[in-house]
């Protein structure tokens, strides 16, 4: 049987700053719950698009020549292979849509990366 999911409850099962959880699929595409603070590294994911809907809070995206606020309400796609780097100065809460093959932080490796197995869990 097929039942509703509040958008509100899955953000309770994210505990940690930039540690996306996946709340969902639809075909090939990932949706993935985040808390953000501070700022992320800069990143492009070659190969696929991302989106960003602010349910909560603000989120600044910086690209290489340009910078997008986001208010709560607000998304953005980040085309394919577009160097970008996502700053919150407060707690922000994030919907990610994505294919289920795009890494975290594209080729970069930080400590905030997180592979899709810990995405899952």
């Amino acid at each position: 049987m097929l039942s509703p999911t509040k958008l509100a409850d899955a953000f309770e099962r994210v505990t940690d700053y930039w540690s996306p959880k996946v709340i969902g699929q639809v075909n090939d595409q990932l949706l993935k719950a985040a808390k953000l603070k501070g700022e992320l590294v800069w990143h492009a994911h070659e190969g696929q698009d991302e989106l960003f809907y602010i349910v909560k809070g603000s989120l600044r995206i910086e690209f290489e020549n340009d910078i997008v606020d986001l208010q709560q309400g607000d998304f953005l796609t980040v085309p394919s292979g577009v160097r970008h780097n996502p700053v919150a100065q407060e707690e922000c809460w994030v919907l990610l849509i994505e294919p289920a093959s795009t890494k975290h932080t594209g080729e970069e490796s930080t400590p905030r990366t997180r592979s899709l197995e810990e995405q899952l869990s």
